[in-house]
């Protein structure tokens, strides 16, 4: 059986590697506890430097080391809060599985992020694309983690009876009835593992209203109804979140705010600090109206 030392806070920059004393060869250890191959072949000495250093099999190191990496479904990948998260994700170890409905923004993320993520061109309206969807990255991933119902769309600003049939048909099918096909395909896997959290976007208009965003509000009142209620029908282990993203200088809310957008934080600012908070999501908050705050 081999032996290393798995370091708890491995954060010893390449600079200081030659400061050890001689014949310790923790550095060495280190790089087998990032990267997961190799042993410690010298000292095998405790070191000052490491806050907590103990042995293990090199089975239960990998396992130590992917512990915390999740599978993350994420729905509206390709441009806005969810291209944002999707980054932010990936950079912290996590495997995402994201789908939009744009070709072209699908493969330029493919190209962006490798294996084992994948993205795939889904229109989250059209149930059976999500079923064939859900199957195959459940096939591949397993169960999702984690669930981000982030896909959304909202009215041109307009009076309820100057909004036309068309669009509000469209903001009903894409916020509320994408969401649901969603649920309907990977929910079933996860309440089967009686684990994983699931977080449906909505909005501070899902909890107050505003003028000329009538069939939006009404939406993300929905949601948060919708979650409540799955929330109830949950196996204990899992969570269904609706949460209040924020104030976000999106696309979407420059549609609304105009240049009034502006000041507030880009998706990307916004990631640095909701993607932790969403991570952070436990079961025991199952139901709870939360929202995103700097």
């Amino acid at each position: 059986m081999s032996r290393v030392f798995a370091v708890g806070k491995a954060t010893i920059p390449p600079q200081h590697e030659t400061n050890y004393p001689a014949g310790c060869h923790c550095w060495l250890a280190q790089q087998c506890v990032i990267h997961g191959f190799g042993h410690c072949w010298a000292s095998q000495q405790w070191h000052p430097r490491f806050e907590t250093v103990f042995e293990l099999p090199r089975q239960r190191r990998r396992d130590h080391l992917m512990s915390d990496a999740k599978v993350v479904v994420l729905t509206g990948a390709t441009r806005g809060l969810g291209r944002a998260m999707a980054a932010r994700l990936i950079e912290e170890g996590h495997t995402v599985a994201g789908c939009g409905r744009s070709l072209s923004d699908i493969k330029a993320l493919e190209t962006s992020f490798g294996k084992p993520n994948r993205f795939d061109c889904v229109d989250v309206v059209d149930d059976a694309q999500v079923a064939d969807w859900a199957q195959s990255v459940i096939a591949e991933l397993g169960p999702p983690d984690l669930v981000l119902n982030n896909a959304a769309t909202v009215n041109p600003n307009a009076p309820v009876w100057e909004v036309s049939a068309e669009d509000f048909d469209n903001i009903l099918d894409v916020n509320i009835k994408g969401v649901a096909n969603v649920l309907r395909h990977f929910v079933p896997s996860m309440v089967e593992r009686a684990s994983g959290i699931i977080v449906n976007f909505s909005s501070g208009w899902g909890r107050s209203t505003s003028p000329e965003v009538g069939p939006y509000c009404a939406t993300k009142w929905a949601i948060e109804g919708l979650t409540k209620s799955l929330a109830q029908e949950l196996p204990d282990g899992m969570a269904a979140i609706p949460l209040n993203p924020g104030i976000i200088n999106t696309e979407l809310l420059q549609s609304c705010f105009g240049s009034g957008a502006a000041q507030y934080p880009d998706p990307d600012e916004w990631s640095r600090y909701a993607v932790p908070y969403i991570l952070s999501i436990q079961p025991s908050q199952n139901g709870q109206s939360l929202s995103v705050t700097p």
